[in-house]
């Protein structure tokens, strides 16, 4: 019994061992199982951490931010592969700043680095070497890439970034080198002046290669291509050339050798007519060159300024040109000594807003004498090159890269290389040996430098872009000798072939194997390989894409398919490894559908330097449109496509014209639609504003609207129930605004919107190209109408110049008129008492878009482009015609003495006078308008309205000579008729131009001057004529002066038609059809010579407007031609002086054909010839022909005759004798007909044929 316990405890020993045991190995099973639950969560734990910083692949698109490594200012984690896109619109860049910069040192940056692209080469930093530096773009985008391996974790770096607007003091102008190919010009919006003083600064570069010694800097034109003005070089020297005179500037600069070079050299000309002196300022020196042939002499304005020469003959200096100011006085040697970049050029400075350059012609650079920014140089030295982008170039110091330049347009590195090349780019392949044992970072340092001092004097500018080691693999004789290690380095070249010199890859193998020798460390070089790295080749991805020949790291931009205005690019790359080039995949962001992205697109595709066509506004306007008509516009996307507006508003009347009604409809459309939070809100641009406010309709009580200046802004300020002293314009609603609205728009009011346009291209009238003189305005409520107001809406607009006869009228834009594409309308507008010359009130009984016009009638044509082309061609060929035909009447009187005996042939000479001259100066206005002579513009204008004035009182001088001979015929005695006749024909006209010019006083130019007549429906064309400017002058002198006139000459046309019916129907015998054509032949020669059809002009009104101007285009422009026919060609007499001094053979009539017939005969042609000379040029015959002939005649008559009585004869008066031609008595023309009738054959049809027919009646004034 006592064993058994024994026996149990040495048995329950081992158990109680084993169970120890157990419980250890469960103890420890369950540490490592926590212990690796524990690391498992650590390294999930880790790896979150590790990419769980925050996303690090993003585009930044704001003005400025600040953005760093994962995890800064914490170690980031490895294996990061972060990339940052910063954008900005075109015309800026991006400035980048490393606040902060540790990244793993390695050669060439193979282990972790930062590869900034700057849009012309990549750069790989790492170490500290970038820490405070700054980086620019040198376009509008920058691609900041991190990367970091599985290994060795630094603090990284934090940057800030900003948006930079592109200054044209930050970039040179490479002047072109051939005419009108990308010319580079001063912008058309600035005027140049007359200059008798100028002063002249600039800088500029030639090229070192350019031996040429005949050149110009710049040239100035007039519109004719006259050059004025222009700088340059010849054989004989450095010349300025003054309208037309060529000064050589021979002690002031250099003859044989070149002032400019390759860099910047500062030269100032000083010109005077008053002293006919040049003076040059140069290398801080001060000449003067006297050059007394340009004293006096003016340089014209609004001519066309080039930067190189504006010709084939000379060419262009082959360099740079920068800080171009112009002033319009002189500066003396202490100022041009002192001239600091903050002096601004008062007619040309060195700013934006001055020049027209296209982008292939501007480039940045960081060295420019007035930049406002500079890229500060590197203060740690890099440890290496980058790869592919630091273009390190060929010095001693294989690791100092060379600065990053600044650059507004996209580079072209290839542009210069031969066609079969790939490019620039070099593929470099070379083996080489040494007995030394060397690393790999060792061999790279040995061969690096090397190849730096290999380039480092060469004739080409070669930069080794990067450098690879690859140890080659030992044969069996190199482990013989095995202290010998043999290398394959491969190397990448660039060549910067300024100089347009190609570099032939036979010339870069022989001098790597003209160099071999100067290796260090004991390498040779065994062989060397030399290629061009090829271009990428031509491809189209996606389909509609096509991609031509690309050379490597250039980026090839296409528009986006069925777009004319977003654009796709893809970039051809140089891959590191084996250096060859491959596509990169097509960026079709800007072709997507995104709004914000389409319109950031839009805007800068619209921006400043960018050239708009009508197909291209077009384009925008219907991509803006449906952006505002499909998508949410907020605030941010409003301010965008008010901003497209204001930029597509620069643009030209022209270019605006399809698509100005779309796009004011668009507008009207996103002030109705935008989403705003807040009472108002309100978008200002330099020429679009708009101001939207919340409207409560149950409690409105009138508001008012107002845009003003900013201060120091060139943007506008919108109010909202404010009052602005110096308001542009403003829109006073009324409290009943809303009366007369019906339920349903009454609820659905929510919004007052108010648009202010400074630019008024988009309102453009087809049928009424107004002068419009005010900015234009919108206000709408909604989008309901608001029409006939028991309370005027009060619109005040301020004008866009001061109307010193301001006569407006209001208007409205009226959307449904010209078939829906809107015109002014006048209806529910009148103009307030309130108006001035600086501004217009007008009170408008609805709301839609307002504008000021000033004088509608006169100034508005209602003509379509092809009626104006019509009429224009009509009154030219009238006018010619005319001229012509109005001197041959004049040379016929002159010639044929007997003809111009009479009265009313002198007074149709002078009325021939007149309106040949009349003609003729209105044929040659236009082209004298062409030279653009004030002076000149204004004689021949005001000659034009006196010869106009002299034909009106001509014309009315025939109606009186009528009815003295007509009606006022018994004891009629006028002296020296003729002579008084003319001087109120020519002096009354001349007493009237006389008076408007005294009125004038020394400013005859705002009476007469030069005006653009004739354009079309866009407002466009048209010709420069001189003319009357003042609307008074004009009214009261022309159409005042013609009333007149033309109403006496009514009066005196039913008088002499009335006598002419009355004697021809008591003295004939002829039937009632043959009576109606031969009076109607008097009307038709009457109306000519009395110039009744002038009066058209009085009836071309409303839709009678262009029937009445053919007639009246046509009727006058011939009025010439007419008064030869009616007057000249028809008379008997006139067609026998003709035949006798003009024609031959059986067409010539002999000199006394009138007196060598027998008796009967002389009867017959006595009556004809009585007829005849009582019908001279005009109605009433000249009484001294009449009575000297009849006399004769009759006499003659009547002592062959045995039948006839001779009271008449026997007893001739005392008064029939001559007295110098002078005085006579005047007897009524009935009496003289009614003797000859009783005394001749009083059946004579002949006789009644030459009274009834002929235009004039003698016997009716006498002198």
């Amino acid at each position: 019994m006592s064993r058994s316990p024994v026996h149990h405890r040495r048995r329950s020993q081992p158990s109680r061992m084993s169970h120890v045991s157990e419980m250890w190995c469960y103890h420890w099973k369950w540490k490592l199982q926590h212990c690796l639950c524990l690391f498992t969560t650590y390294v999930i734990c880790m790896q979150q951490a590790a990419h769980g910083c925050y996303d690090c692949r993003i585009v930044l698109t704001d003005p400025s931010g600040v953005f760093t490594s994962p995890c800064f200012p914490s170690d980031y984690p490895n294996s990061q592969a972060c990339k940052w896109i910063i954008r900005a619109p075109h015309g800026f860049i991006i400035q980048l700043t490393f606040i902060d910069f540790d990244i793993e040192e390695a050669p060439g940056c193979i282990y972790d680095s930062l590869t900034l692209d700057n849009g012309e080469s990549p750069m790989n930093l790492c170490g500290i070497t970038a820490k405070g530096l700054s980086y620019n773009s040198t376009g509008n985008e920058m691609i900041v890439s991190f990367k970091s391996d599985f290994s060795i974790q630094k603090k990284g770096f934090n940057a800030t970034y900003v948006r930079i607007a592109v200054s044209l003091r930050n970039q040179k102008v490479i002047i072109p080198q051939v005419p009108d190919v990308d010319a580079v010009s001063v912008a058309e919006t600035v005027l140049v002046p007359d200059l008798s003083q100028f002063t002249l600064c600039f800088e500029a570069t030639k090229g070192s290669s350019d031996d040429n010694d005949d050149w110009k800097v710049f040239s100035y034109t007039d519109p004719l291509s006259t050059e004025f003005f222009s700088f340059g070089k010849t054989t004989k020297g450095h010349f300025l050339s003054i309208s037309g005179t060529q000064c050589i500037l021979e002690n002031a600069l250099p003859r044989n050798a070149e002032f400019f070079t390759g860099t910047f050299q500062q030269l100032c000309v000083v010109g005077d007519s008053f002293s006919g002196s040049i003076g040059i300022y140069a290398k801080s020196t001060y000449h003067i060159v006297y050059c007394p042939s340009i004293f006096g002499k003016v340089i014209p304005g609004n001519g066309r300024l080039v930067l190189g020469s504006n010709s084939n003959e000379v060419s262009s200096l082959n360099g740079d040109i920068y800080n171009f100011r112009l002033w319009n006085f002189t500066m003396n040697a202490q100022t041009l000594a002192n001239l600091s970049c903050d002096v601004k050029g008062n007619i040309v400075d060195w700013e934006n807003e001055f020049w027209s350059i296209p982008t292939s012609a501007l480039k940045a650079e960081n060295n420019l004498s007035c930049g406002s920014y500079l890229i500060p140089s590197s203060a740690i030295e890099p440890t290496s090159c980058a790869n592919l982008g630091s273009l390190c170039q060929a010095t001693v110091n294989a690791t100092t890269p060379t600065p990053p330049t600044v650059t507004t347009n996209m580079p072209d590195t290839n542009r210069n290389d031969k066609p079969n090349n790939g490019g620039l780019f070099y593929r470099i392949s070379i083996t080489i040996s040494s007995s030394n044992s060397n690393s790999v970072s060792k061999v790279h340092d040995v061969v690096a430098e090397w190849l730096n001092r290999t380039f480092q004097n060469w004739n080409y500018t070669v930069y080794v872009v990067n450098i690879s080691i690859h140890p080659n693999s030992i044969k069996e004789r190199v482990r013989e000798k095995r202290s010998i290690k043999s290398f394959c380095v491969l190397a990448l070249l660039v060549y910067n072939s300024t100089n347009n010199i190609d570099l032939e890859e036979e010339d870069i193998r022989q001098k790597l194997i003209n160099n071999n020798g100067t290796m260090e460390e004991g390498y040779k070089l065994h062989t060397v390989d030399v290629d061009p790295v090829e271009k990428c080749l031509a491809e189209e991805n996606p389909p509609n894409y096509f991609w031509p020949d690309t050379r490597p790291t250039v980026t090839n931009i296409t528009l986006c398919h069925g777009s004319s205005v977003q654009t796709a690019s893809r970039t051809c790359y140089l891959g590191l490894q084996n250096y060859t080039s491959y596509w990169g995949q097509p960026d079709l962001r800007n072709c997507t559908e995104n709004a914000a992205d389409i319109a950031n697109q839009l805007l800068n595709l619209t921006g400043e330097g960018q050239q708009l066509t009508s197909d291209k506004v077009n384009d925008v306007v219907q991509k803006l449109k449906k952006i505002v008509n499909d998508e949410e516009i907020d605030e941010s996307l409003g301010s965008t496509v008010v901003t497209i507006f204001s930029n597509i508003l620069t643009s030209s009347d022209s270019v605006l014209a399809a698509s100005s009604s779309e796009a004011l409809k668009t507008i009207d459309a996103l002030a109705l639609k935008i989403q705003f939070t807040g009472p108002s809100m309100s978008i200002s641009t330099r020429n679009l504003a708009l101001g939207v406010s919340t409207m409560n309709s149950t409690s409105f009580k009138g508001g008012s609207f107002s845009v003003s200046p900013q201060n120091n802004a060139s943007d506008f300020q919108i109010d909202f129930d404010k009052d602005q002293t110096n308001a542009f314009a403003s829109v006073v609603l009324p409290p009943s605004l809303l009366k007369n609205l019906s339920q349903d728009e009454f609820e659905v009011i929510s919004r007052a919107q108010f648009t202010f346009f400074n630019k008024n291209g988009l309102f453009q009238d087809a049928e009424n190209p107004a002068n419009l003189t005010s900015f234009v305005v919108a206000c709408s409520i909604g989008n309901i109408t608001i029409q006939d107001l028991q309370d005027y809406v009060k619109v005040t607009i301020k004008h866009t110049k001061i109307q010193e006869d301001p006569k407006p009228t209001c208007v409205f834009w009226d959307m449904n008129k010209n078939g829906g594409n809107g015109g002014w309308n006048p209806a529910g507008c009148q103009v307030d008492a309130e108006s001035n010359e600086n501004e217009t009130v007008c009170l408008c009984n609805h709301l839609t878009h307002f504008g000021v016009l000033m004088d509608l009638q006169r100034t508005v044509t209602q003509i379509d482009p092809q009626n104006t082309k019509v009429l224009t061609f009509i009154t030219y060929i009238g006018c010619g015609i005319s001229a012509i035909f109005s001197a041959a009447t004049l040379l016929t009187y002159i010639a044929f003495e007997k003809l111009r005996r009479d009265y009313p042939s002198k007074i149709l000479m002078n009325l021939s006078t007149a309106l040949l001259f009349l003609n003729l100066i209105f044929l040659l206005d236009g082209w004298i308008a062409s030279f653009d002579i004030d002076g000149l513009c204004i004689a021949v204008a005001a000659l034009l309205h006196f010869f106009l004035l002299a034909t009106f009182t001509w014309m009315g001088l025939e109606a009186v000579h009528m009815y003295i001979a007509l009606v006022k015929v018994f004891n009629t005695y006028i002296r020296r008729y003729i002579l008084k006749f003319c001087i109120i024909g020519w002096g009354l006209p001349a007493l009237v131009i006389a008076i408007v010019l005294a009125s004038a006083n020394t400013n005859a130019s705002h009476v007469y001057g030069k005006e653009l007549y004739g354009k079309d429906a866009n407002g466009q064309g048209g010709d420069d004529f001189c003319w009357i400017k003042n609307e008074v002058v004009f009214y009261v002198t022309c159409a005042g002066y013609f009333g007149i006139m033309f109403l006496m000459n009514i009066a005196m046309f039913i008088v002499v038609m009335v006598q002419i019916c009355g004697r021809n129907g008591k003295r004939t015998n002829r039937s009632l059809k043959e009576e109606i054509l031969r009076n109607l032949r008097s009307v038709v020669s009457l109306t000519f010579l009395l110039g009744m059809t002038w009066g058209f002009a009085f009836f071309a009104w409303g839709p009678l407007t262009l029937p009445f101007l053919y007639l009246f285009s046509i009727f006058n422009s011939l009025q010439g031609l007419f008064i030869f026919v009616f007057h000249c060609a028809m008379k008997e007499n006139v067609q026998k002086q003709w035949r006798r001094h003009l024609c031959c053979g059986r067409f010539r009539l002999a000199d006394n054909s009138d007196w060598s017939k027998t008796a009967t005969n002389i009867i017959k042609k006595s009556s004809d010839n009585l007829g005849k000379s009582l019908s001279s040029s005009s109605i009433g015959s000249n009484s001294t022909y009449l009575t000297s002939k009849s006399k004769s005649t009759t006499n003659m008559y009547c002592k062959r005759n045995s039948h006839t009585e001779n009271v008449f004869l026997d007893k001739p008066s005392s008064k029939f004798a001559q007295e110098d031609g002078e005085q006579t008595s005047i007897i009524p023309v009935h009496q003289v007909i009614d003797k000859v009738k009783g005394y001749c054959n009083p059946h004579s049809d002949n006789f009644y044929k030459n009274i009834i027919m002929s235009d004039t009646f003698s016997h009716s004034t006498k002198f």
